[in-house]
């Protein structure tokens, strides 16, 4: 199968860089997989996580906290504002996370707050999916995450 180049990089640098035959991410539309000569593109990205399925057919799986997507000749560029490998998350952290953030956005103040606690409820479930891990028993699921 054909494949196409990618690139992923956050603040911190670059998470990923190799060829895949097909990347999974999700834009602020939806999700959206690009194959070999994907048309150009350019979109927002949502809070994912981003699946890139080498030739091989292993997956590396990228927790992403939002950013943007460019496809142009070949390439899929992943410019992230916050990233993870799946595989460098450290699980009891971000499950740790996930508690402080739900409590936060129980005793959320206003709506402010309220915004910032759901971002990072999301942000805590996202790194968890990443990682293959399920939530703790009795989570919620993320807001405007879709349904299981």
């Amino acid at each position: 199968m054909a494949t196409t180049r990618v690139e992923v990089v956050s603040p911190t640098g670059v998470l990923f860089q190799g060829d895949a035959e097909m990347v999974v991410t999700r834009s602020v539309d939806g999700e959206i997989a690009f194959l070999a000569d994907h048309v150009a593109l350019l979109a927002a990205l949502d809070s994912c996580v981003t699946r890139i399925v080498d030739p091989g057919g292993a997956e590396t799986r990228i927790a992403l906290g939002g950013g943007i997507v460019e496809v142009r000749d070949n390439l899929v560029s992943i410019l992230a504002a916050d990233a993870a490998l799946g595989a460098d998350i450290d699980v009891e952290l971000a499950r740790s996370e996930l508690a402080s953030a739900e409590q936060r956005a129980r005793d959320a103040g206003g709506p402010d707050d309220l915004e910032a606690a759901e971002a990072a409820v999301r942000r805590a479930q996202v790194r968890l999916e990443a990682a293959g891990a399920a939530p703790a028993p009795g989570a919620a699921p993320a807001p405007g995450a879709p349904a299981s």
